[in-house]
């Protein structure tokens, strides 16, 4: 009875055990990026880019910045945004994306995201150390510049979270001289100090090209000098 009992168990049991064992493994909280960093590793094989270069890195506000080149004629200038990104993210693909150009300066805009998605200033500054550290570990003399966070109005309810983080990357800055911040707290807003809405696209988060002009003044004096 007993032999009969086990048995009826094991028949009813063994599906569930099978589809449990089938089960794929969980998916990696990066795989999210997988086609667009391996879009940006195909282009890097089809048209190499230039060591030593000036990389832009970060979330939208980099990956929208199409007039980089532009910009910045006299420098060479390599752009590996991806929206929706948070520092963690940058962090990661970091071998795969910024490792191989070998950057004598990198500019990092992130971390708008990560508050939005409910990380606290310390914790978006912990994920900021550790870019650095990672970098610095293989590339010990690149220069690395935060882009600091500014106002906008989509997410005007976050504005202190983020003036908390540019406060503490700015003072970090102030402790290795191959680390800068470039202050944007109170660039998009007017002499009222509310936000500017010309500065926006419509959806009032990204920046429109009035924004980017501003930003671009912002950025210029912390390029690298020309080398002749």
């Amino acid at each position: 009875m007993i032999l009969r009992l086990f048995a009826l168990l094991h028949f009813v049991l063994a599906p569930f055990c099978i589809a449990q064992e089938k089960q794929p493994p969980p998916a990696s909280p990066f795989a999210r990026w997988e086609k667009e960093i391996a879009s940006m590793e195909a282009a890097d094989r089809a048209s190499p880019p230039p060591q030593g270069a000036v990389l832009f890195i970060g979330s939208s506000t980099i990956r929208l910045w199409t007039s980089l080149a532009a910009d910045f004629p006299q420098h060479k200038v390599i752009n590996r945004g991806f929206g929706g990104s948070q520092i963690v993210d940058s962090t990661h693909f970091a071998p795969r994306i910024v490792f191989p150009v070998a950057p004598r300066t990198i500019f990092l805009r992130s971390g708008g995201n990560d508050i939005h998605a409910g990380k606290t200033a310390e914790q978006v500054f912990a994920d900021y150390k550790d870019f650095v550290a990672v970098i610095h570990a293989r590339l010990p003399d690149t220069e690395i510049i935060y882009l600091g966070l500014c106002p906008t109005i989509a997410r005007i309810k976050e504005v202190a979270t983020s003036n908390q983080l540019n406060d503490l990357i700015k003072a970090h800055c102030k402790t290795n001289p191959r680390l800068k911040f470039v202050d944007c707290a109170d660039m998009t807003l007017g002499p009222d100090g509310q936000v500017r809405p010309e500065f926006f696209v419509a959806d009032k988060l990204h920046l429109s090209e009035a924004g980017y002009k501003l930003l671009v003044e912002r950025t210029r004096p912390f390029l690298p000098k020309v080398q002749p």
